[in-house]
């Protein structure tokens, strides 16, 4: 059978290939983790070529720039008014000389060959960004939501590297990714998901997006349910603006596949999986119900017993007690009813850009 495509065979890890490279940290009231965060970002190897840091600040009010100025080898851009990352992003965009940027955000930490593993990449003209692995660290007391969000990236993960198998990662995680400096294309300041926008934007013009799992940012896992659920809410909101707004990947004559991954691992999940789900369960009961085939027996049974095991999640954890067969059911019930929750605030227009942080655990 024909190949419609090219493989995309692993880079050769040479050192006089590695592109001139800027990494970008945004930050806004990083007082707890900027200095380590500095200190971990110092420490990334990158022999051979240039490397440039920017610390670039929006709105702060706490010790932020104040700590990050102590480092005579980052370059702190700061602006007193608030007006959310991805204008941050964009000020510290124009000052970019180099021909790879690193994004990456301040409360995370890079592992020390980070920097190589995704820019070894850019060898291979044809790559427009690579995007890293993103790792949650939730400890030894994990409770549903800090369980759920480590098995939920290690499942996203898997998906990000069939799809770079089979063509391109739809969309990166802001914790790390990187372009090609030229690629680079200022998206709207109220746009809610930059890195998706920046990365898919950088597809739609004919480049693919790589996925390297020997780059990753671990970051600790939100301090609970409640704190999730709004991050969830937050990214499906900007979910339905990124749809909106990316009406060229639909065109199926220009990258078949490309619009085939979009629309499936993207658009699908923001829009009707939740009322899908809805429509499965009823559906699967009628058929158990007319007593049609015993795998529909089965496949009710099943459905009934998840969903009751995610109810159980739902009551345990409002009484901080930790089951541990009740966490996934339980984080998956949130996500879907965070897409409908997302939808809905975007439509009335409620979703702002400016980012709401998140608290974490410590």
């Amino acid at each position: 059978m024909k190949r419609l495509l090219m493989p995309i065979t692993k880079a050769p890890h040479v050192i006089g290939d590695l592109p001139s490279c800027t990494i970008i940290i945004a930050a806004y009231n990083e007082e707890s983790v900027i200095e380590q965060k500095i200190a971990n970002t110092l420490a990334l190897e990158y022999p051979g070529a240039e490397l440039n840091y920017c610390v670039v600040t929006d709105g702060s009010t706490d010790k932020t720039v104040e700590l990050a100025g102590r480092y005579p080898q980052i370059t702190l851009l700061h602006a007193p008014e608030r007006k959310g990352k991805i204008v941050a992003v964009h000020r510290a965009m124009q000052q970019v000389t180099t021909e790879v940027v690193v994004f990456t955000d301040a409360n995370t930490l890079l592992n020390a060959n980070a920097l190589m593993e995704l820019c070894k990449h850019y060898v291979d003209k044809r790559i427009g960004a690579v995007a890293g692995e993103k790792r949650v660290y939730a400890g030894d007391g994990a409770d549903a939501s800090a369980a759920g969000e480590g098995f939920y990236w290690k499942y996203e993960s898997a998906l990000k590297k069939w799809d770079a198998e089979l063509y391109s990662v739809v969309g990166s995680a802001g914790e790390l990714f990187s372009i090609r400096t030229e690629l680079y294309d200022a998206v709207p300041p109220d746009t809610v998901l930059d890195d998706f926008m920046i990365s898919m934007q950088i597809a739609e013009k004919g480049y693919r997006v790589l996925y390297e799992p020997g780059a990753y940012a671990t970051e600790m896992a939100s301090e609970n349910v409640k704190e999730e659920l709004k991050r969830k809410v937050r990214i499906a909101a900007g979910g339905i603006q990124s749809i909106v707004r990316l009406k060229g990947l639909f065109n199926p004559f220009t990258n078949p596949v490309l619009t085939f991954q979009y629309i499936s691992h993207r658009v699908l999940r923001w829009t009707i999986t939740p009322i899908l789900l809805v429509f499965a369960f009823i559906s699967n009961a009628v058929l158990h119900h007319t007593g049609v085939g015993w795998i529909y027996t089965a496949l009710y049974y099943g459905q009934v017993l998840f969903y009751v095991l995610a109810f159980l999640g739902f009551l345990l954890e409002r009484k901080e007690l930790k089951v541990k067969v009740t966490f996934i059911p339980y984080y998956f019930c949130m996500m879907n009813y965070a897409v409908l929750a997302g939808i809905i605030r975007y439509l009335k227009g409620k979703q702002s850009a400016v980012w709401e942080k998140v608290g974490r655990k410590t």
